[in-house]
Parts: C-alpha cells; structure tokens; sequence
C-alpha cells in the first residue's frame, strides 16, 4: 500500500472504508458478532457500514487489527481492495499467523526500519516458463504491499484453454510474505484455490533507467502428483505504485516465447528454451 492510492478528499475516504468495510463484514459473518468481538456499539458500527460516520483512529485501528490488515489499506480504492481479498486471502494470512512455528519465524524476520519498504511495494508483471504448458511463458500479475511490520505479497495466474483460448481452464491465487535482505528479495507464499502449493522465490533488484526489474529462480512444490515440484528462472517487471486491478488480473495469461508484449530483457534473462527444473 503506498500513499499513492489513498485519497485525501473525506467524502472518498469516508465512501471508500464504507465500501470496503461491508465487504470484509460479507465475507466474515455475523455483523454482531463482529461488534462484540471488536467492543463497538452495533449502531454506530452501522454508521461506518453506511459511509454515515468515519471511525475514530483508535476504532480504525481496531478494525485493522480484527480483519489482520494495516490500517491505510482500509481506504483503498474499492476495486483494487476487491482484488486484494479475492481468494479469503485474509483469513488465510490470519491463521497463517497464528501458528506457533510461523510466529517463531516471523519474529527472525521483521522488516528492519531501516529498509525502505516503498522501495519494492507495488504491481508488477511476472514472467517464468510455464511448468504446466510446455514452452509457454507464464504472465501473471503480482503486487507487493506493506502491512504492518511486513511486507506481504500477492499474485494470480491464468492458464487459457488448448481448445478455446478465449477461455480460461485454470486460475491459481498466491499469498504470502516478502523479505528484503541484503539487496535479495525472498518470497514465500501458497496457493489458496486448491490449497496444495508453496512456491519459494529469490531475487535480485536491477535498476534500468525508468524500468525497474527483478530477476531470480522459483521453487514450487505441490502435494499432488500431478503437478510436480519444479524450479524456473522468473522475472518481476515493476509496473507502477498500488493494488492490482481488474484489467492486470484479466491481462494474465500464457504467452508464446516470442511474444513482442514481453520486455527484452525479460526474454533475454527467461532464454530460449524452457530452463525448467523438474523431477525424472
């Protein structure tokens, strides 16, 4: 989250918390239970609900904590939000977090305030050799934000069909954590559609006039024979500030090795043949 996507006109901060409120409640459950839970009265909690009332910074940083997201991504345009929480992608994290051997390993990597985090937060397009369609390239959409002390990571892929491009076969959701250490950045996430994949990543920041690219390798292992471990060279090609929207999430797609849309230097680092890693 970067302050570029926060507006500061009150009615839109007020409308887009609003918004964005009711959709966090929907996907949640009761509404009074919420309220006990957060020590909110019911009625004014319906005043936020309503864009009738703007929540105190104390009441806003309660509802922050509750839902287990930093307070500024609350008022966040509501189209990107929407993008954001796709997949239950919070109460993934949230129990994530709870776990005990995943609090231990937290603890150890805490973003240092010494590590400008707006310096890798944002959308980017994600290039790799498909492991799934043979010397197809993967285009997905990925978007590093900030909550909290951590960074935290998102992204999604599509697969069209063999026989109907125009449609899509599968769609795979990724979340998880990102960690810059020593001008590396090390990715750790989980596919939450068919919850039976971690993917691992590392990579290295490249500064190219106003074009910015990450270049490294990425692990992912499966609890399904049928989608095998593999380990691939990928590319992360900053796009600009924010949350993903809904034109990048529908531009993810496979692409022929060619493709003029795929930055030179992507192609360049990628190679010309599937440098996939995978079991005998």
């Amino acid at each position: 989250m970067t302050r570029s996507d926060l507006t500061h006109d009150p009615a839109d901060r007020m409308a887009n918390f609003a918004a964005n409120l009711r959709l966090l409640c929907d996907r949640q459950g009761s509404i009074s239970q919420i309220c006990r839970k957060l020590g909110i009265n019911r009625q004014q909690f319906n005043k936020y609900l309503s864009g009738r009332h703007m929540p105190s910074s104390g009441n806003t940083r309660l509802i922050a904590n509750f839902f287990g997201l930093g307070p500024d991504i609350l008022f966040s345009e509501h189209e990107r939000f929407r993008a954001l929480v796709d997949g239950n992608f919070f109460d993934v994290l949230d129990h994530l977090r709870r776990a005990p051997q995943v609090a231990r390993f937290l603890d150890t990597v805490a973003v240092s305030t010494k590590i400008d985090m707006g310096e890798y937060v944002g959308c980017y397009d994600r290039y790799q050799y498909s492991s799934i369609y043979a010397r197809k390239i993967l285009r997905s959409a990925f978007c590093i934000f900030q909550s909290g002390d951590f960074l935290n990571h998102y992204y999604v892929e599509r697969f069209p069909s063999y026989d109907d491009p125009s449609r899509t076969e599968y769609i795979f959701k990724y979340h998880g954590f990102t960690f810059p250490v020593e001008d590396r950045v090390f990715t750790i996430d989980f596919e939450t559609v068919q919850r039976n994949e971690f993917t691992f990543g590392i990579f290295s920041t490249v500064q190219r006039s106003a074009k910015r690219f990450m270049f490294g390798i990425v692990s992912g292992v499966a609890a399904t024979m049928f989608r095998q471990p593999f380990s691939t060279r990928a590319v992360l090609h900053y796009r600009r500030p924010g949350l993903l929207s809904r034109a990048e999430l529908q531009a993810t797609t496979t692409l022929d090795m060619n493709d003029a849309s795929i930055p030179r230097e992507a192609r360049e680092y990628l190679g010309e043949s599937p440098d996939m890693i995978k079991p005998v």
